[in-house]
């Protein structure tokens, strides 16, 4: 991918893509292979469906299901006739679940009946029991139809083989009139939040931003038709739609994925997919790195992207041969990307965390407490202004309200520094950082140290209450396989090489963290982390 960015919406960046490289495999899961031609195919089918059952322009489209075919197919039909798809998090209870199918006003429900061993029915049933008899019903009056994938198929919904059928009945002239009319500033997708430290929030997205933030990291990345993409991310995350399938969309690269991340499986593919680039946070990466079978031989990998710090960067190209990987940051709220390497970045730079802001995006640092702009390498909140930045939270005025700076700038919520060249360094959220007798600590400095140990997988920080110092930190790990350390080992390994209001005074090994709590993208919940170990450590809240 080269040039400038031609700005067009994901319906005409299909057809430009199809025309290009049609014949080349597009998607690659666990049970189907398509090219961009069939993929297409399936995507003008699905919006036929859409258009059948009454979806309109600017209509919210729910996705519940994990990655595959039927996903990108609902996804790029709704984005064909301008309706905006909500992914909705296949980890939600029945609580969440409702927030977000009533907050973002869905009108069409696409869904799994099971997956992973959860019964999404049962859980649609515990938020609308019109669904065994006919919608739409009370608890969520703007939800007209269900569309199940899969053979529980309750009175009040439709089958997708059925619905598909419907399809027939609209003609190509029909899909493109529905067609003409979206435009690059429209709504694509309401990103719900993760949710790692807050309620989730309706993020509201367009093509521009969304396609553009794609075209641009795809580009930095160096990605071309010839790479074949491995996703770790799932598809009801940002980084899974604009910094995986969009990436491969604009390019007509291959995109290859699972149903949802699982370290072993994960290895497997890529190793028999000759995936030559792959992405994720310092989690992932960890986790595969430190899997019984890993083993670098055997994967084709020479770059992609990783939100991570300097020690999982620094592995991440010394054993997974990753020599190309560029560092990442960004949010939701950002589409997701702010700042991105360069593939041909000096290492150091790439190792060390530091890139450039995208053409046309402005990053500035600011004081949390007063707003005042701070100075070059000076350590503040993170601000960020331009085609990246989003609508707005849906429905949500007092959040627009407190996101935004009277002069326009996004708050990120999250520390770093920018140097004098321009490149931001992304230091840690401003919510987790705590403070030890009156030093402030971010998590991601204690991490670091632990990470150095050779022993040590994944470490994860949070400050716990103190009576004398009002925090401490606690910490939990995990270790590579085969690796051993005992929780004292590591605890002096932190006060050597860190000051000692930094040295966690709890610290526990674990096997890891998918009980305490870890959201769907693989970050851990710091909040829930923090209430786990509250509790385990006896400790009054």
């Amino acid at each position: 991918m080269t040039g400038d960015w031609p700005p067009r919406t994901l319906g005409a960046t299909l057809a430009a893509t199809v025309a290009a490289h049609g014949d080349r495999e597009a998607l690659v899961t666990d049970r189907m292979r398509l090219t961009w031609a069939q993929l297409d195919a399936k995507a003008r089918r699905a919006a036929k469906t859409l258009l059948a059952l009454g979806v309109a322009r600017g209509d919210h489209v729910g996705i519940l299901m994990g990655n595959n075919a039927a996903w990108v197919s609902m996804f790029f039909g709704a984005a064909l006739i301008g309706a905006v798809t909500v992914p909705v998090n296949t980890r939600f209870k029945s609580s969440e679940l409702a927030f977000c199918l009533k907050q973002a006003d869905v009108r069409l429900l696409f869904a799994a009946d099971r997956f992973l061993g959860i019964d999404f029915i049962a859980l649609l049933r515990a938020v609308e029991p019109a669904l065994d008899r006919a919608l739409p019903g009370t608890a969520l009056p703007l939800l007209a139809r269900v569309l199940v994938v899969g053979d529980d198929v309750p009175a009040g919904a439709l089958s997708w083989r059925a619905a598909r059928a419907l399809a027939e009945g609209v003609s190509d002239e029909a899909l493109a009139r529905a067609g003409a009319g979206v435009g690059v500033d429209d709504a694509l997708l309401m990103q719900f939040t993760s949710g790692t430290t807050a309620y989730p929030k309706g993020v509201l997205l367009t093509h521009h931003n969304m396609l553009r933030n794609a075209w641009s990291t795809g580009v930095r990345m160096g990605v071309t038709a010839a790479d074949r993409y491995f996703n770790c991310r799932p598809f009801y995350h940002v980084a899974g739609t604009t910094l995986s399938l969009l990436v491969a969309l604009n390019a007509g690269a291959t995109l290859v994925t699972l149903p949802t991340f699982e370290a072993g499986a994960a290895l497997r593919l890529l190793a028999e997919e000759r995936c030559t680039l792959t992405s994720g946070n310092d989690t992932l990466f960890q986790m595969m790195m430190s899997h019984a079978d890993f083993d670098p031989a055997r994967l084709s990998l020479r770059g992609g992207w990783a939100a991570a710090g300097p020690q999982t960067m620094r592995r991440i190209i010394d054993v997974m041969g990753m020599t190309g990987v560029c560092a990442a940051y960004g949010l939701s709220e950002c589409s997701p990307n702010v700042v991105f390497n360069d593939h041909r970045d000096p290492e150091a730079v790439r190792v060390a965390g530091r890139a450039l802001p995208h053409a046309g995006v402005e990053v500035r640092i600011a004081d949390p407490a007063t707003g005042a702009v701070l100075p070059t390498g000076a350590p503040g909140e993170i601000q960020v202004r331009g085609w990246n930045v989003m609508k707005g939270y849906y429905k949500n005025d007092e959040a627009n309200a407190r996101v935004f700076t009277p002069d326009g700038w996004l708050r990120t919520g999250d520390l770093g520094t920018l140097d004098a060249d321009g490149r931001l360094a992304m230091v840690g959220r401003l919510k987790d950082v705590f403070r030890v007798g009156g030093e402030n600590v971010a998590p991601a400095e204690v991490e670091e140290v632990l990470l150095g140990h050779p022993a040590v997988a994944t470490a994860q920080v949070v400050g716990v209450p103190d009576a004398r110092l009002g925090e401490v930190p606690a910490a939990y790990v995990t270790l590579k396989a085969g690796a051993r350390a005992s929780e004292a080992e590591l605890t002096a390994w932190c006060k050597a090489r860190c000051a000692n209001f930094r040295v966690p005074r709890y610290l526990r090994i674990v096997a890891d963290f998918e009980s305490i709590g870890m959201t769907g993208s693989g970050k851990v919940q710091k909040v829930r982390l923090r209430e786990h170990a509250i509790a385990e450590f006896g400790l009054a809240a």
